[in-house]
């Protein structure tokens, strides 16, 4: 996507030393702070603390932590132990979203396919840009998948704006190009059509306020911040159209894990009968599991997520206690929406309906 006229991703390689280089969005929207990775240790760090974030950025994010592993590993005694170690502790930086080792796994076992430890390192380079590239890929087809969608809703109402809700930040800071949530819109944008976003704040994190909002007002397109109880509110006044959000990992029956609050957006949209879609490349899917409610795990974050909060003060960003300090917290950072609530899911394979015979009629390689 475009930054003040630049071309520009959330993560790539340092042409310069081969490092990797990633927007760190901790600091979004108020400052444009770039970080250097060096080592597989930092990269999880800076999965853990949302530096990187998003569940196809993660999944990059992860296989160029493994490039940095080859690198460390090319003169040790035994550089697989070393390469496994770094697998283990970068996908145990974020539990919930799938993506993250699908391409840890993916890249330790085509770093140990390569001859020698030196071609190791090229081949762990090709093997992450690869996965890049492929999550890329998937986002765009993802959004011209969606656009339809969103022309068929356009068509209903002429000369009218088509309003839709979106719930944390699924765009291309999560999803390195176009995002997923965010692709259909971005698609219906350029396509023409009246459209307008509404943004939950998305808290405790405020993904929404300061990713999604920050990401639409770059490219031009018309939204609305609103606190994240009011989605019910406008549904219920025919202020919302249709509801598209992201996931971090979708079950093969088609139930869905996204950032918390994510679940009540949908029992809004079925009582109000207004559509909810999730847009979700392949990676997302968990083909493991049945039963998402009581399978995807749910991470607990830190408490202090939400005794406090970030903002700009004086020019600089200041942290602000909320809450009376060391009040009991629970920091469910994510939450599932049964399949039932779920109107349709966009893959870069085309749309279904979120049930198992559907989804497989899209992947027909994973129905054994």
């Amino acid at each position: 996507m475009k930054l003040n006229g630049h071309a520009m991703r959330p993560i790539w390689v340092d042409a310069s030393d081969g490092m990797i280089c990633v927007i760190d969005q901790t600091r979004l929207p108020h400052q444009l702070e770039i970080l250097k990775i060096t080592t597989p240790d930092e990269m999880a760090e800076a999965i853990r603390r949302l530096v990187v974030r998003g569940a196809p950025l993660i999944g990059a994010s992860g296989a160029y932590g493994m490039y940095l592993a080859a690198i460390m590993s090319a003169g040790l005694a035994e550089p697989d132990t070393a390469l496994a170690a770094a697998a283990r502790h970068l996908i145990s930086a974020r539990p919930t979203a799938v993506n993250l080792a699908w391409a840890v796994n993916r890249m330790l076992s085509g770093i140990r396919a390569a001859d020698s430890g030196q071609d190791r390192i090229p081949a762990a380079l090709r093997e992450a840009n690869a996965i890049m590239d492929f999550e890329i890929d998937n986002c765009r087809k993802i959004g011209n998948n969606g656009l339809s969608l969103i022309q068929q809703i356009s068509s209903k109402k002429p000369d009218q704006t088509v309003h839709i809700l979106t719930h944390c930040n699924a765009g291309w800071l999560a999803c390195i190009e176009y995002g997923t949530a965010t692709a259909p819109i971005y698609a219906a944008f350029d396509a023409g059509i009246d459209i307008h976003v509404w943004v939950d704040e998305t808290r405790p994190l405020n993904q929404g306020a300061r990713l999604t909002a920050w990401e639409l007002d770059q490219y031009g397109v018309p939204y609305t911040l609103i606190t994240d109880n009011a989605g019910g509110h406008l549904m219920q006044h025919g202020m919302v159209d249709m509801v598209i959000v992201g996931a971090d990992r979708v079950a093969r029956s088609g139930d869905a894990a996204n950032k918390i609050g994510t679940y009540l957006k949908a029992l809004a949209a079925r009582d109000n009968q207004i559509p909810f879609y999730v847009a979700i490349p392949s990676t997302t899917f968990d083909w493991t599991l049945q039963n998402g409610v009581r399978d995807i795990p749910i991470e607990i974050r830190d408490p202090d997520e939400v005794r406090y909060v970030d903002g700009l003060h004086d020019g600089t960003i200041a942290r602000v206690l909320v809450s009376q300090a060391g009040c009991p917290v629970a920091n469910y950072a994510f939450d599932v929406t049964p399949a039932r609530l779920i109107t349709g899911l966009i893959t870069e394979r085309g749309v279904c309906a979120a049930r198992e015979s559907d989804i497989l009629t899209l992947y027909p390689e994973r129905a054994c």
